[in-house]
């Protein structure tokens, strides 16, 4: 996990845009009653997300990075560095960190209907009607449009998918999981990088030859529309051969559509 993963120094947090707020560790243990099971939200790439309540009031989800996690101290930097320096409606508010505790915590804002997977994919009571749909395909799209073009810096998020997307009590849809994002100045045309992110939702180009631009976001970011139009996920094994991929079954009705 990288020598002194869970010793981040304070100077290396006072350089990042935005300077989070630093919580103590028994402020968040507190507000999550000692990290209780029953305050599970789900479990990310860092680890778990705990649901917790601040003595000010707040409801925040607190994430967690596990000892078994594949993600560092790197990628903590990273996603902190990156939602510090941003803001935007269809983005995750990030209220702060805690690094006195012996795995790094990130304290985000809560978003009552949790993640557009869950919403999509799961048993759920929400009404997800065409014109809901829609205004979250454009939300996510409105979030991309941020980060690739509006923002003080040029930011590619290299993991947009369904899970990673939160809704709010509105079902407003939050762009979340910035720590495979890479920034690149406006005068390079792309990154030589290694490939990171999730299998089904990576563009075709960079999962090939590593060239990363914002179309790798633009790529992923059509799956997930597909997948909120279809009310499916991009891959389901439980399907026929020629149905299990939803990419695929796309192309042959289009194909099927235009050929007539």
């Amino acid at each position: 996990m990288g020598r002194n993963l869970h010793v981040l120094r304070f100077t290396e947090l006072f350089t990042i845009v935005g300077r989070p707020n630093i919580f103590s560790y028994g402020e968040i243990k507190s507000a999550t009653d000692s990290f209780s099971l029953s305050n599970i939200l789900g479990r990310g790439g860092y680890g778990p997300v705990y649901k917790g309540k601040l003595l000010d009031g707040r409801i925040v989800a607190v994430k967690q990075l596990s000892s078994t996690s594949h993600q560092g101290k790197k990628e903590f930097m990273t996603e902190i560095a990156t939602i510090s320096a941003v803001q935007h409606r269809n983005l995750v508010k990030l209220h702060g960190c805690c690094i006195d505790s012996k795995t790094p915590l990130l304290v985000y804002e809560y978003l009552e209907q949790g993640s557009l997977d869950q919403a999509i994919f799961g048993k759920t009571d929400l009404n997800l009607d065409w014109r809901t749909r829609f205004e979250i395909c454009v939300g996510i799209a409105r979030g991309l449009a941020y980060l690739h073009e509006e923002s003080s810096m040029r930011i590619v998020h290299r993991d947009i998918k369904a899970s990673n997307v939160l809704l709010d009590a509105d079902l407003n849809p939050k762009i979340s999981d910035f720590g495979l994002a890479r920034h690149y100045k406006d005068s390079m045309t792309h990154l030589n990088t290694g490939v990171a992110g999730t299998l089904g939702y990576l563009a075709p180009e960079y999962a090939m030859m590593g060239h990363l631009t914002e179309k790798a976001d633009v790529f992923a970011f059509g799956v997930v529309a597909l997948e909120i139009l279809a009310g499916r996920r991009n891959f389901d094994d439980s399907l026929e051969e020629d149905e299990k991929y939803l990419l695929g079954c796309v192309s042959f009705h289009i194909l099927v559509l235009t050929s007539k």
